[in-house]
């Protein structure tokens, strides 16, 4: 019997969302990504308005590549769900209190990587037995 055939319908069916949930947000952040590493205008005004500096938007950036690659490498895809999930969190706050524009985009990216992490809960107990 095929691995495949071993999983319950549900199981299946989770499997089935989580991974097409990481291509959205794989698609997504590579975007993001790629758009921080162009200099695109827009982008680089908005690195402006946070007021960090632009080394922040390649750093930015690269933590964004990082979340793409544990989320399309097997048995890392809910670790770099939290990674990116984290990112969302502070992106979230950043247009709330110092952009002061919409957070929406961030949250949605927030949302959906929570729920990568959730229905990948098991790597997330193996990661943990490991470390325990």
């Amino acid at each position: 019997m095929t691995s495949f055939a071993q999983h319950s319908p549900a199981s299946r069916a989770r499997t089935t969302a989580a991974r097409v949930i990481q291509v959205i947000l794989a698609t997504a952040f590579s975007a993001a990504a790629a758009a921080k590493l162009l200099a695109v205008p827009m982008i680089v005004q908005i690195f402006d308005a946070i007021g960090l500096g632009q080394w922040f938007r390649i750093v930015t950036a690269l933590v964004e590549i990082i979340g793409v690659a544990a989320l399309l490498t097997p048995g890392f895809a809910a670790p770099g769900a939290l990674w990116l999930a984290a990112t969302m969190f502070f992106a979230t706050l950043t247009h709330l209190f110092v952009l002061h524009t919409s957070a929406v985009p961030a949250v949605v990216l927030l949302v959906l990587s929570l729920a990568v992490a959730w229905l990948r809960r098991e790597e997330l107990e193996r990661f943990r037995a490991v470390i325990a």
